[in-house]
This record gives structure tokens, C-alpha cells and sequence, in this order.
């Protein structure tokens, strides 16, 4: 279980797992602003576990100039869905080199995609052209920005940000 870590001014920063952030309560470097309904049941007591907590210093963030390049990322960048056929594959998304690794395509951004398992099988070690398989979209390499406005998007986040902002 994931717990998303929001900036002392409400800015998303990450997302970190609920054991951290049962650490960083305890600690008092975070105030709880949404708990889920799952419990942890420890030695002296039992508590519910946070989903949202925001930070009480402001961190100042040192932002990097690029995402890094992984295959979660990748998948969030493409909202887990297959790019040949547009379908959701939330639960079983593989990667696909577009020009394949055995023919000297690279591990990059612009070479990568998310691809549902019987789209994946089908293209095969070709190429889009050679399969007969065209990409609903162009990958892409993110900014920061709009990595993380897809992160939010994918975790269902948007919506429930902006009524904890107008609560403010």
C-alpha cells in the first residue's frame, strides 16, 4: 500500500509505503489528512493506516531536469494502456521496444511502450510496420511537471487534492 506525501503547501512530492509513513508519524514530521480503512495491529496498539499525509516543514524540492527511465514510469506515462490497441492492461502490462533490442533497438523513452500481452505476442521481434501495428500515440520523455500530473491522474489523486485545497 502506497501513501502519497504532499509538500507543508500541498504540493504532491511522492508516494512512500505505509510503513514509512507510520515512521514518519510517530516521528511528528507529518500530520494525517485522509486515513484508509486498513488497520495495523502492532505489540502495544492499533492504528489506522494514513493514505494521505502532508509534511509539517516544507522541504524544498531540488527537482531533476528528467524522469527516470523505468518500466513503472513507463507505464504511467502511458496511463497502462496499450498503445496498439488501446485497451487497459492495469493488471498484466509488459513492455515493448517498438524497434526491438535484437535489432539494436534501445531501453529509452522514445523507443519504449506500454503493451497488453496478446498485442505484445503479436508484433512479435518486428516492427510496428512490419506487424501491421500502428501506436495510438508517439512516446514521449515527460517533464517533471507532467509526470507528475500523470502519477496523480493514475492514483486517482486529482480530484481529492483539489477538495483538500478548497477545504484550506
Amino acid at each position: 500500500m502506497s501513501v502519497i506525501v504532499l509538500n507543508a503547501d500541498y504540493t504532491y512530492l511522492h508516494t512512500v509505503s505505509w510503513r514509512r509513513s507510520v515512521n514518519l508519524m510517530i516521528k511528528g514530521k507529518v500530520e494525517v489528512l485522509k486515513y484508509s480503512e486498513k488497520v495495523v495491529h502492532g505489540f502495544c496498539r492499533t492504528m489506522r493506516l494514513p493514505s494521505i499525509v502532508r509534511l509539517i516543514k516544507f522541504v524544498r524540492q531540488v527537482y531533476k531536469n528528467k524522469v527516470p527511465l523505468h518500466r513503472k514510469n513507463i507505464f504511467i506515462r502511458d496511463g497502462f494502456t496499450c498503445q496498439y490497441c488501446g485497451e487497459s492492461c492495469r493488471k498484466r502490462p509488459t513492455l515493448d521496444h517498438i524497434i526491438p533490442k535484437s535489432r539494436g533497438g534501445a531501453m529509452s523513452w522514445s523507443n519504449s511502450v506500454t503493451a497488453c500481452m496478446s498485442c505484445n505476442q503479436k508484433k512479435g521481434n518486428r516492427t510496428p510496420r512490419e506487424a501491421s501495428m500502428a501506436l495510438c500515440r508517439q512516446p514521449f520523455r515527460p517533464t517533471i511537471n507532467e509526470f507528475a500530473h500523470l502519477k496523480m491522474q493514475n492514483l486517482g489523486l486529482e480530484r481529492l487534492l483539489s477538495d483538500l485545497m478548497q477545504r484550506m
